[in-house]
C-alpha cells in the first residue's frame, strides 16, 4: 500500500505558483517545519535560503496584511508588559503598537494564527498581524527581551553600607553546626559587608570564579575574568578565619569542620526576577581553608546558539543533530571550556512542551525550568549509571549525561542512544577524534561507537578583544602567518586583518568577553569504516579533515582572521 502524498499547505502552494520557491523546495521546509516544529517562512529562510525580504512581500500582497520596516523603530520604545516575554519567545513575535483594546503584532508568518489567539487570550485585547521580515523580526525581539532585563549596574548602582549589609542572601547553618566562637565573628558588620561586596564586585566584571586563599603572612582574593585570574584584594592575614566562617555560614557549611573539604550554594538575589548562584568548595590547606565561588548566571544559559561563536556550518551540524530522534551528541573540552553552556544551549532549543528531558549533572549548575535535573550523590549510590537507567523508566526522549566517566555510564547511554532516545553527554578529551578513541578504550564494541554517536564537539574558550581599542597587526611577518597555519585556513591573505589587544577603560588588558572556538565532527561513513576498522585518532582526524570538518587550530586561526581575537589568544588556546 503507497504512503498518501504529500500535499503543500496553502501558503507554501501559493509560493510555487508565484515562482518564489520550487515544489521540491516547498514540501522540504513543509516537512522540516513539522518535525522541528517551526514555522514554514521559518525553514525556508533558515534551512533553503529564501529571501526573507521576498517572502514578506509577497505575502502582505497575498493575504492583505500590511508590511511593516522594523528598521524604523526603537525596540526600547515598543509597548512593555502587556505580553508575557516567554509567549513572544514561543510564537516569535513582537508588540509594536496598542491603540484601545486592539494590539498589534509584528509576525513573519501570517498563517500564525495561533499566536494571534493564544495572545488575546493571554492579553484580554484583540489581536491584529501585522507582518514583518523574519531576520529583522528575530533581531528586534532579542532586543527588546534584553530591554527588560536590569543591568548589574541598575541592580547596585546607589547600594550603600547599610544596603551592602542586608543583601537578599538565602543561606543560613546548618541545624547541628556548633558554634565556637566563630559565627559571631562571622556575622560582625565589617565582615558582612566586605564579603557582600567582593560577590557583588566580582558580579559586576563578569568574573567566573572567586578564590579566598589564606597563606602564612598574607591573605589574598582573586577574580578569574574571561579565564585568567587576577589579585583583587590584599585583607589582612589575621581575617583568614572569619572570612572563611562567614562564607561556611552563607553556604550552609558546617563551619566547626575545617579538616575535610566540605560544598556548599549560595543564592544572592539581585533584583525580583533575578538572582545569581554560587558554587562553594572549601578545602583545608597548610595556613586554612581556601574557598572557591563558582558564580552560576542562570542568563548564561540562556545566550542563544548564535552568541556562542560557532561558524554558519558548525552551526547548523548541531542543529541537524539536536532534531534527529535518537543518536548521541558529545561535547568535549577541559574544564572551564564552556561545555555547560553548549549543553544547556542546546537543551533549551529542545525544550518544549512535548518533550520529556531529563538530566544527571555533577553537580546541577543552572535550574532549567521544564528540565528534570538530578543530582549525583555518590554517597548514596545516585551515580551517573544508576540515574540513567531509572531515567530510561521514566519514558524520556532526551536525557542529558553529565559526564561519561565509566564504561558502565557510557554503556547505558549508548543503549539509551540506541532504543530511541537522543542522548547529550560530556568527556575530557582534547578533540574530537580522541573522544571516539576515549570512548573504545573504556571498552565500547566499535559497532555501537560507529553507529549511535552523531556528533562530537570540542571547544576552548578565548578571550573576545575588544571593539573600543584593539589594533592592527601590522607588524607579523608574511613566513611567521604560514608557519602559524593561516595559509590553511579557507580565507585568502588579502581578505583578512590580524589585530593586537591594547588596553581602554572598558575591558581588561585588551579583552571583553570570551568566544567558543570548535572543532565540531560529523559522523561520516568514511569515519564509521575507520572506528569499525580499530583505526587511531590520527586517521579519524584525517578523515574529518577531508570532509571539510576545521580542527581547533583552524578555527581559532579563523576567528583570528575575523577580528575576533588576538594570535597571541589563539595560540593560547589550542597550539599544542
Amino acid at each position: 500500500m503507497n504512503a498518501p502524498a504529500i500535499t503543500l499547505s496553502g501558503l507554501a502552494r501559493r509560493l510555487v505558483a508565484e515562482g518564489i520557491v520550487d515544489e521540491e523546495t516547498a514540501l522540504s521546509a513543509q516537512q522540516s517545519a513539522k518535525s522541528n516544529r517551526s514555522t514554514l517562512v521559518s525553514e525556508l529562510i533558515k534551512g533553503h535560503g529564501v529571501s526573507a525580504t521576498a517572502i514578506a512581500a509577497f505575502a502582505s500582497q497575498e493575504f492583505g496584511t500590511p508590511l511593516f520596516d522594523l528598521d524604523t523603530i526603537n525596540p526600547h520604545s515598543l509597548p512593555k508588559s502587556i505580553v508575557d516575554l516567554k509567549l513572544l519567545q514561543k510564537h516569535n513575535t513582537l508588540p509594536l503598537y496598542k491603540r484601545g483594546n486592539r494590539l498589534f503584532l509584528g509576525l513573519a508568518d501570517p498563517t500564525n494564527l495561533h499566536a494571534l489567539d493564544e495572545i488575546k487570550f493571554n492579553t484580554g485585547l484583540n489581536t491584529d498581524a501585522v507582518l514583518v521580515e523574519l531576520d529583522k523580526l528575530q533581531i528586534k525581539l532579542e532586543q527588546y527581551l534584553a530591554s527588560h532585563e536590569e543591568s548589574i549596574e541598575e541592580a547596585f548602582g546607589g547600594l550603600d553600607d547599610d544596603t551592602l549589609e542586608s543583601l537578599d542572601i538565602e543561606a543560613g547553618t546548618n541545624a547541628d553546626d556548633k558554634d565556637d566562637g566563630t559565627t559571631s565573628e562571622a556575622d560582625e558588620a565589617p565582615i558582612v559587608k566586605f564579603v557582600n561586596k567582593i560577590l557583588l564586585d566580582a558580579i559586576k566584571t563578569g568574573a567566573s570564579d572567586i578564590h579566598f586563599e589564606p597563606y602564612e603572612k598574607s591573605y589574598r582574593i582573586r577574580f578569574r575574568t574571561d579565564g585568567v585570574l587576577e589579585e583583587k584584594a590584599r585583607p589582612p592575614a589575621a581575617l583568614a578565619t572569619r572570612l572563611s566562617a562567614r562564607l561556611k555560614v552563607m553556604s550552609q557549611m558546617d563551619i566547626s569542620e575545617r579538616r575535610v573539604p566540605q560544598d556548599g550554594r549560595i543564592k544572592l538575589k539581585l533584583t525580583k526576577t533575578r538572582a545569581i548562584d554560587f558554587r562553594v568548595n572549601s578545602l583545608p590547606t597548610l595556613f586554612g581553608e581556601k574557598i572557591v565561588l563558582r558564580i552560576l548566571d542562570p542568563s548564561s544559559a540562556k545566550l542563544g546558539i548564535d552568541a556562542l561563536g560557532y561558524e554558519d556550518g558548525q552551526k547548523k551540524m548541531y542543529l541537524d543533530a539536536l532534531n534527529q530522534p535518537q543518536g548521541m551528541i558529545l561535547v568535549t573540552g577541559p574544564t572551564g571550556s564552556g561545555k555547560t553552556v553548549s549543553l544547556y544551549t542546546g537543551l533549551n532549543i529542545l525544550n518544549t512542551i512535548e518533550r520529556n528531558i531529563s538530566t544527571a549533572e555533577d553537580p546541577v549548575e543552572i535550574n532549567l525550568e521544564g528540565i528534570n535535573q538530578v543530582n549525583v550523590n555518590t554517597k548514596v549510590g545516585l551515580t551517573f549509571a544508576e540515574a540513567l537507567r531509572s531515567f530510561l523508566r521514566q519514558d524520556p526522549d532526551i536525557v542529558m549525561v553529565g559526564e561519561i566517566r565509566d564504561l558502565e555510564t557510557a554503556e547505558i547511554a549508548i543503549k539509551a542512544a540506541q532504543t530511541g532516545h537522543l542522548v547529550l553527554s560530556t568527556l575530557h578529551t582534547n578533540s574530537a577524534p580522541e573522544t571516539l578513541t576515549r570512548l573504545l578504550n573504556m571498552g565500547v564494541p566499535a559497532f555501537n561507537v560507529a553507529t549511535t554517536v552523531s556528533l562530537i564537539i570540542a571547544q576552548r574558550l578565548a578571550r573576545r578583544l575588544c571593539n573600543n581599542c584593539k589594533k592592527p597587526a601590522t607588524d607579523i611577518p608574511d613566513e611567521i602567518l604560514s608557519e602559524e597555519g593561516f595559509d590553511n585556513i579557507g580565507i585568502h591573505r588579502d581578505e583578512f586583518q590580524i589585530f593586537h589587544p591594547v588596553g581602554c577603560n572598558q575591558c581588561s588588558s585588551g579583552y571583553k568577553g570570551r568566544v567558543g572556538v570548535y572543532e565540531v565532527v560529523r559522523i561520516t561513513d568514511e569515519i564509521s569504516r575507520i572506528i569499525m576498522e580499530g583505526g587511531n585518532s590520527i586517521q579519524i582526524a584525517d578523515a574529518a579533515r577531508k570532509a571539510g570538518f576545521n580542527n581547533l587550530r583552524v578555527s581559532a586561526l579563523r576567528k583570528t582572521a575575523m577580528g575576533l581575537i588576538s594570535l597571541e589568544e589563539a595560540n593560547r588556546v589550542t597550539k599544542d
